[in-house]
């Protein structure tokens, strides 16, 4: 349940996002996204510096970093290409995580099936899909994976959510030159404000602190596989919410990805309560 909120918040505030894109641009609204995010977070968990070592002090570093690419690549990439198509293409990095993490023959079953919906939408359409928007939903994947991985680490070092909103602070420290350069005066017009914030509650605050929670008791590779419902619950929001109708192709690499989850989520209950 905390990995299924977080996804459908994080796509909704994805959508809404998009409706600043032509304001401040993909950078500018992933600036105002991680900024804000940043500020609740420091405002609820209070982030001391002080005590905590140099170790765990770059580690909160680079899962800041993670958190600010892994935004930014994705929001190029909605800027070009349909959001349950980047987000089906974007799943190559939770993918990876499930294929180092598997310790079954039957993982791999369910992660071989969502890799075959990926390549089918991959070659959807043809030229239909913005190669540029492609590449970004990849890179964009490449840093979920690796924030996937550093969320469970961080879980463990910092108490609450302490490591989380100092990771937050320091990604909108990274964005910051992204950001102004993308959507310089028009960042601090009100409406444009409090769209960021939105997204920000949406995207960031409530579905990250859900997912860190999830990583405390599921492991990286369940994990990810768990994560490949995303892209169903992107394509609807995106058709929701900004009339993105997908074609038939895309529809169907989209379901075997969720095929792999639904799979993936039977066999994992059932392993858990065989071991209750």
């Amino acid at each position: 349940m905390l990995v299924l909120g977080g996804i459908a918040t994080t796509q909704l505030g994805a959508s809404l996002a998009q409706q600043i894109f032509d304001e401040v641009g993909p950078a500018g609204t992933t600036f105002l996204r991680v900024l804000f995010a940043a500020v609740i977070l420091a405002v609820i968990w209070t982030p001391r510096w002080r005590n905590h070592s140099w170790r765990e002090l770059g580690l909160a570093l680079a899962f800041g970093v993670s958190l600010a690419f892994m935004n930014l690549c994705f929001y190029e990439s909605i800027d070009r290409i349909p959001q349950g198509v980047a987000v089906t293409i974007e799943f190559a990095g939770p993918l990876t995580v499930a294929v180092l993490g598997s310790r079954r023959a039957l993982d791999l079953v369910w992660v071989t099936l969502a890799a075959a919906g990926i390549v089918l939408l991959a070659n959807a359409g043809g030229a239909g899909i913005d190669t540029t928007g492609a590449a970004l939903a990849l890179l964009a994947g490449v840093f979920w994976g690796s924030y996937i991985l550093l969320s469970a680490r961080v879980g463990q070092a910092f108490p609450r959510m302490e490591g989380l909103a100092l990771a937050m602070m320091l990604a909108a420290g990274i964005l910051l030159p992204f950001g102004v350069a993308g959507g310089g005066a028009d960042l601090l017009d009100p409406h444009v404000l409090a769209i960021g914030a939105g997204v920000a509650i949406l995207s960031s605050a409530i579905p990250y602190s859900l997912e860190l929670e999830a990583l405390r008791r599921l492991p990286t590779g369940v994990f990810g596989v768990f994560m490949s419902l995303e892209p169903a619950v992107a394509a609807l929001s995106g058709l929701v919410v900004l009339g993105q109708v997908l074609h038939v192709r895309e529809w169907l690499a989209i379901g075997l990805v969720v095929a792999a989850s639904a799979g993936a989520a039977s066999f994992a209950t059932r392993e858990t309560v065989a071991r209750d």
